[in-house]
């Protein structure tokens, strides 16, 4: 088998793995949102990512390899991270909670976009053009969902930020309604 070939095979059985990580964290995360909007995207992804499976299977198949997984041990370590998150943001605001599950979303999205886009250069320059299609539907999916989650992101962080601001300002208060007492009582 051409190194080009072995070194295909090799990450897409590493993408395998990730992709089925995923099939089980992301019902865990939509269970864990509290924004509608944020739940339905990683139903949606979900029902996205069987689909990578199956275009990984299909690669696989094209290449004339088994579709086996190894351990990918880049997405164990996003995964644990994501459950991590879950797990604090049970304690957290509504906003922050999803802001952070947003973002761990996010880096798995930019680490599968990685993973494609070179699997996909590696397919073209290989000959192996049915592959590198399937690879880039997949790539252009990611790319998307990322995207959403950057929309997704962005009146959480307004919701999480005005939080922020409204404590300080009752602190404030407070601290100024002690020094009108104070100055009163000196006088």
């Amino acid at each position: 088998m051409p190194a080009l070939d072995e070194i295909l095979v090799e990450e897409l059985q590493d993408l395998l793995h990730a992709e089925n990580q995923l099939v089980k964290a992301l019902p865990k995360m939509a269970k864990a949102a509290r924004d509608p909007k944020l739940r339905e995207a990683f139903q949606t992804h979900l029902e996205e990512t069987k689909g990578h499976v199956e275009r990984l299977k299909q690669a696989f198949e094209l290449l004339g390899a088994k579709a086996k997984a190894k351990p990918c041990k880049g997405m164990q370590g996003l995964v644990e991270e994501g459950q991590e998150i879950i797990a604090e943001g049970k304690e957290k605001e509504e906003a922050v909670a999803d802001l952070a599950l947003a973002g761990a979303a996010q880096k798995v999205e930019h680490y599968e976009i990685s993973g494609y886009g070179t699997l996909r250069t590696v397919a073209e320059r290989a000959g192996h053009t049915k592959v590198a299609k399937l690879l880039a539907q997949t790539l252009a999916e990611e790319e998307k969902t990322d995207k959403l989650l950057t929309e997704l992101s962005a009146p959480l962080l307004e919701q999480a930020s005005q939080g922020e601001e409204e404590e300080p300002e009752e602190e404030d208060e407070q601290q100024a309604s002690k020094s009108r007492r104070s100055s009163r009582s000196g006088r």
